[in-house]
């Protein structure tokens, strides 16, 4: 058996490893359940097609994107993407057992399996999804968080809340994809269509009642999430980020917006808007009047759901909870004012779908916090070293100036920039590090074959003071030389990767986890 040393990309990886190979578990396979079978002719019908050819009553049981996953009876969908064409795989699907092929392009003549021609790929996917698996986002309250910073927490606390109620909950975002009976790694944020509605599928499968789904502005606009009612739709911030891809903060924010206006094919029930974010306001301004509003905030007294008398401490937040209902004292056991802002909106989408609130604020006391979220390491007594996801220069803000006022000695800091990503916000996040931290060291941060002295480079442009940034392109090293710096009642933030468990590098994708290589050193040291 031959192994593969390096990976294309983290699908790859995942491809390799199983975590996608098994949605072919989660297709539906004709008759089961006393439902007849599912042909290519109703996959036609779904999908809209221009032409149909070959055999209409195949019977298809899993709906597949990639060719490296198409099994006997499936329908392969050949996808234009950003590297490749699926059209150049049809016949590689075919000869792997695809009974069916959907394309924008016509059929090849002599193609052995059913051919069906669409007008657009990306309405086509949730279309097919969505029928195969017999709309499962119908039979669950599906709430979708989107914003760019604090959607994965948004999602964990809302998942607590409503377990806590008895409301079995999924969870689809950035950390893993919680179906209900299993937990499975998350490749990106939002899935592809296919695999979404595979997943809400699952979740409906094994009693579920609800979805908590982090959507991304990527999903929004090439329409991953396209066909998903939303019970609540929920507005958490702004701030730049993907420039790479959206390239104005304009473009970016009315993809975002178009999520309450019926960008996924239909308006959401209620609208839980962050007031505090004057994006949030002007997503509000635009609500349909059928559009049931929810806003929140700490600093705006016209919000229904407000955080008052706050009280910010290390490791824990309290605050005074006032909604339409009453007044409750409330506290998370994470600190910061943007988490705070996180559990205000997880509250008001409770509040939105006629929860309990006063449960709701119960449940959140005993929340234990979110993986690669200002994560505590285990360590020496005398300094702290917390691990978290910051990448932009808000969330590096955000963290930064909570730890800024709790920490007893110096805040150091270890950061790094994507590669091939968003060029632009490398000096402003090099800018905050400087401004809040007492020294600095920028490293790699999965530079995926962008060289590293570009990258260096852009960061440089925020330099502010260079006797306090040193530039390290081995990110353990960078940990290290920051932990020999560390001295009685200093705080290490290793920023960027949080949760993440491996490093893009060039085309090769190798282990690394932050908090891991972290605690090594220290036992190396002695220190633990």
């Amino acid at each position: 058996m031959n192994f593969m040393i390096g990976f294309s990309n983290l699908d790859s990886l995942i491809c390799l490893c199983g975590a996608r190979n098994r949605f072919g578990a989660l297709a539906f396979a004709g008759g089961e359940g006393g439902r007849p079978a599912y042909t290519a002719e109703d996959l036609a019908r779904a999908v809209k097609a221009v032409k149909i050819t070959g055999d209409k009553n195949a019977e298809i049981k899993s709906l597949i994107a990639d060719s490296r996953r198409v099994a006997p009876s499936s329908a392969f969908f050949a996808v234009s993407g950003f590297t490749t064409d699926g059209n150049i795989f049809v016949e590689e699907a075919a000869h792997r057992g695809a009974i069916a092929v959907v394309s924008e392009k016509p059929c090849p003549k002599y193609f052995p399996a059913a051919w069906i021609q669409v007008e657009s790929m990306p309405a086509a996917l949730p279309a097919a999804a969505k029928s195969f698996y017999a709309s499962p986002d119908e039979s669950l309250k599906t709430f979708g968080v989107t914003g760019t910073n604090g959607k994965t927490s948004v999602t964990w606390m809302l998942q607590a809340i409503l377990n806590a109620s008895g409301q079995k909950c999924g969870v689809i975002g950035t950390i893993h994809y919680d179906l209900g009976g299993r937990c499975l790694p998350a490749s990106r944020t939002t899935p592809d269509a296919l695999e979404l509605h595979a997943m809400l599928s699952q979740m409906r499968n094994c009693s579920c009642k609800a979805a908590a789904m982090e959507i991304s502005s990527h999903a929004i606009a090439q329409k991953r999430a396209y066909g998903v009612h939303l019970d609540c739709a929920c507005f958490l911030n702004l701030t730049q980020d993907h420039m790479d891809y959206h390239k104005t903060m304009e473009s970016y924010f009315e993809t975002k917006a178009s999520m309450f206006t019926g960008g996924l094919g239909s308006l959401p029930k209620n609208a839980v808007i962050n007031f505090d974010d004057p994006y949030g306001r002007r997503i509000a301004e635009r609500l349909d009047p059928s559009v049931r509003l929810a806003s929140f905030g700490i600093e705006s007294a016209d919000a229904q759901i407000r955080a008052e008398n706050l009280k910010l401490l290390p490791g824990l937040s309290e605050f005074e909870l006032v909604w339409p209902g009453g007044r409750a004292k409330a506290s998370i056991k994470m600190p910061g004012h943007y988490n705070v802002s996180n559990a205000l909106a997880a509250l008001a989408m409770t509040y939105a779908s006629g929860g309990d609130v006063g449960r709701a604020v119960e449940a959140l006391k005993n929340f234990r916090g979110v993986p690669g979220r200002m994560q505590k390491v285990s360590g020496p007594a005398d300094f702290d070293i917390f691990v978290d996801y910051a990448h932009t220069d808000d969330a590096l803000k955000n963290g930064l100036s909570m730890l800024r006022k709790v920490v007893k000695n110096r805040l150091l800091v270890v950061f790094g920039c994507g590669g091939k990503r968003d060029r632009s916000k490398r000096a402003k996040m090099t800018k905050v590090v400087q401004e809040y931290a007492d020294i600095a060291w920028a490293t790699s941060d999965n530079p995926r074959g962008e060289p590293i002295a570009r990258i260096f480079g852009d960061m440089k442009e925020g330099v502010v003071d260079p006797a306090r940034i040193a530039f390290v392109e081995d990110r353990r090293r960078a940990i290290n030389l920051a932990i020999d710096c560390a001295a009685k009642g200093d705080c290490i933030l290793i920023a960027g990767k949080g949760h993440e468990t491996f490093q893009e590098l060039g085309d090769t994708i190798i282990p690394f986890d932050d908090k891991r290589v972290a605690e090594e050193l220290l036992n190396l040291k002695g220190l633990v």
